[in-house]
């Protein structure tokens, strides 16, 4: 999906939800999907406070994240050190995560295998999968060699 429909989309979100399209939601929206790397919130409001242009206020990013998630436009992701990161998804084939508790490196995967047998698995239960986040927590190489735990 190209990034003139992204912004329709979200412009069209926007409407439907009888909200405005602020200079302030347009900055936070433009810095989400300008990023192809996870962020904080609070890492996107450091941004905002970086980079010139209309004031954003850490409630604004709080809220205007919180509005991108409900319309699809992000996902959250917990890192599982009290830390939820977002990505960007529409115009972004699906895929899972590693993710090493140590230092917080994200590492993205695609396994067709894995996402047979997630579907096999709903299907036996009696359920039609719709949507799943696999979070797979693990040191990475270089954790687990600076603590000697390479097994």
């Amino acid at each position: 999906m190209n990034q003139t429909l992204i912004d329709q989309k979200f412009e069209s979100y926007l409407r439907s939800r009888s909200l405005k399209l602020t200079p302030q939601r347009w900055r936070i929206f433009e810095r989400a999907f300008a990023t192809h790397k996870h962020f904080s919130a609070e890492q996107l409001y450091a941004w905002m406070a970086e980079e010139e242009g209309p004031k954003v206020s850490r409630a604004t990013v709080y809220r205007t994240l919180s509005l991108l998630e409900e319309g699809g436009f992000i996902e959250s992701l917990d890192t599982g050190g009290g830390e939820i990161v977002y990505e960007h998804v529409l115009g972004h084939g699906h895929h899972d995560h590693l993710i090493c508790p140590d230092c917080g490196r994200i590492c993205e995967f695609r396994e067709p295998r894995i996402e047979k047998l997630q579907r096999e698995v709903a299907r036996s239960q009696g359920f039609t999968l719709e949507s799943h986040s696999l979070r797979l927590m693990g040191r990475c190489a270089s954790c687990a060699e600076s603590l000697g735990d390479l097994g």
